[in-house]
């Protein structure tokens, strides 16, 4: 009898034990809304989440790339929006005082009134993004692309790059244009057919002179250069047009990615609540007998087998 007694004591104990730790089992997914909280619950489940998981960073990440693109463009947009308004207004001024019917005050305000313009282009070329970088220099971001050289005219010190950024596993999309493609130089022809270029905000600078002096063929060169520069940045503002649909048909594609991914993590990792409190009722029942039946073997003597 007392072997019989002591058996059902250990057995108790053991299932008491048992019923305790399948309760906080439970009770942690519970608090953590994880199904699996240790690797070792489910390995195999365990090794497909870090994998879900190592996935859903790099399309995240996509995502984050995509979305500072399309704020890059944005600034682009609107620089050259300003840009091309600036350009059309400056060649009204040119126009007016080309006409012959401007008087010397009046082509002098005209004159100041570019000047003021100028400043204002220089302003745009030199435009930053939100991280602060600068949108026409090329890979050289942090320094400022068009300011003054050692001649005292105006020079760019960005580079040629056209910088890039992964945006899905197969494709990079090109996002800025470098301050020689938006502020272009020139190209001029002689009457003897010769070629040569002058910078743009040198040419600026030559129908700025043109206008004070009255000088009708550096007014019309002027008016030339100004078709020139509404022409290269015509293709500049199509192709951040282009390069925004583009960008947003992959913020499209993007999102559709991480939000499977996300679904299916959550399908492997997630806690179903419902079931979960089911099983911790069972577990606490469970409990309950055990305990219960323990405290009656606890209780049992010798005296209590006799009678």
């Amino acid at each position: 009898m007392k072997v019989s007694t002591s058996l059902f004591f250990d057995r108790s104990v053991d299932q008491m034990v048992t019923s305790q730790s399948d309760l906080a089992k439970t009770q942690t997914r519970l608090s953590s809304g994880k199904e699996i909280v240790n690797p070792s619950d489910a390995p195999e489940k365990a090794t497909a989440i870090q994998r879900l998981k190592s996935v859903l960073d790099k399309h995240e990440s996509f995502s984050e790339n995509v979305e500072g693109v399309n704020n890059r463009l944005i600034a682009e947009e609107t620089a050259l929006k300003g840009v091309n308004d600036i350009l059309t207004r400056i060649k009204e001024l040119a126009i007016q005082a080309a006409n012959g019917t401007l008087g010397p005050d009046d082509k002098e305000l005209v004159s100041i009134e570019i000047e003021g313009l100028t400043q204002d282009l220089l302003s745009l070329a030199n435009t930053q993004d939100v991280n602060d970088n600068y949108v026409f220099a090329g890979s050289r971001v942090q320094t400022k692309p068009f300011q003054d050289g050692p001649d005292g005219k105006i020079d760019y010190f960005g580079d040629e790059t056209r910088n890039e950024v992964q945006v899905s596993e197969q494709r990079y999309i090109r996002f800025n244009r470098t301050g020689t493609d938006v502020f272009a130089r020139v190209v001029r022809e002689s009457s003897s057919g010769e070629l040569s270029g002058k910078g743009f905000f040198e040419a600026l600078g030559d129908l700025v002179e043109g206008i004070k002096y009255s000088n009708t063929d550096a007014m019309n060169q002027g008016i030339n250069d100004l078709d020139q520069a509404s022409y290269n940045l015509a293709v500049a503002t199509a192709q951040v047009g282009s390069e925004m649909g583009s960008v947003e048909t992959q913020r499209v594609v993007n999102e559709e990615s991480v939000l499977q991914l996300r679904t299916a993590l959550s399908n492997i990792e997630d806690l179903d609540y419902s079931k979960a409190v089911t099983e911790m009722q069972k577990n606490m029942l469970a409990l309950q007998a055990t305990q219960s039946s323990f405290s009656k073997i606890s209780s049992l003597t010798l005296f209590n087998y006799l009678n």
